[in-house]
């Protein structure tokens, strides 16, 4: 059986965990030369180790520009082109109206929307013709849960940035999807409320999601690679909810 991505070069942010590290292995396991980001060592060598000689981790956080700067040097310097650009990291902290503060504002609009968006625009002198953009997005932007306020609104704003640039595909010469996961069994979810609360705030999720369950990364994956791959060279402009039915009744 042919490899989805044989010979393509990806970038992942945020990959060294969760929805990220799963796309990670998946493009790993197709083919595809791996460029991933994190912003702790540790974790970074861990994956580097984990995916083996087709990925290259890269110590960046994505909202601080100089960062996006070394990340492309890097990827410049190793590989020449990119061919598939995944804009996955993001933060998360609960919040609700009259509890936020600057400092949580200015946290996840600087690495969700400030670092996909340059991320996008730096990356722009090294995507090839055709290149597949991804914005990882979220059902939050279209049914908000309590609490993740300012959270969903970086993920709508991710979802306007995509029409704008599908607009533009022409002038560009990417096309740009937005993939929006429901809840997922992730660190990042889990890391939401105390270890004692975290079977019983799954649990509350699942029984919201149609399915009767949250979602697995590997389940998002798979998504991602379609995308990636040569199969979707029609699909611009999209955003696909990978969320067990939890958006869309």
């Amino acid at each position: 059986m042919s490899e989805q991505l044989a010979g393509k070069v990806a970038v992942i942010t945020g990959g060294t965990s969760g929805i990220g590290l799963a796309i990670a292995r998946r493009f790993v396991a197709e083919g595809a030369q791996v460029f991933v980001t994190g912003r702790r060592r540790r974790q970074l060598d861990t994956t580097a180790a984990e995916l083996g000689s087709q990925a290259v981790a890269v110590q960046c956080d994505v909202g601080d520009l100089a960062d996006l700067d070394r990340l492309y040097d890097v990827v410049k310097e190793r590989a020449g082109r990119i061919d598939v650009l995944v804009a996955n990291a993001a933060g998360a902290t609960t919040a609700a109206l009259g509890d936020i503060t600057e400092e949580q504002f200015d946290a996840m609009f600087a690495t969700n929307v400030k670092g996909a968006v340059f991320g996008v625009q730096k990356a722009m002198p090294l995507l090839s013709p055709g290149a597949s953009v991804v914005l990882i997005g979220s059902t939050t932007s279209v049914r908000p849960d309590p609490g993740l306020e300012v959270y969903g609104a970086t993920k709508a704003a991710l979802r306007n940035f995509a029409r704008s640039w599908t607009l533009n595909t022409k002038a560009n010469g990417f096309r740009v999807n937005v993939l929006s996961p429901g809840p997922t069994r992730t660190p990042a979810l889990l890391g939401l409320v105390p270890e004692d609360e975290q079977t019983a705030f799954v649990d509350r999720f699942a029984d919201a999601v149609p399915l009767g369950r949250i979602g697995d990364p590997d389940e998002i994956a798979e998504a991602a690679t379609l995308l990636a791959s040569d199969a979707a060279t029609y699909v611009n402009g999209a955003e696909w909810f990978i969320d067990g039915g939890y958006a869309q009744v």
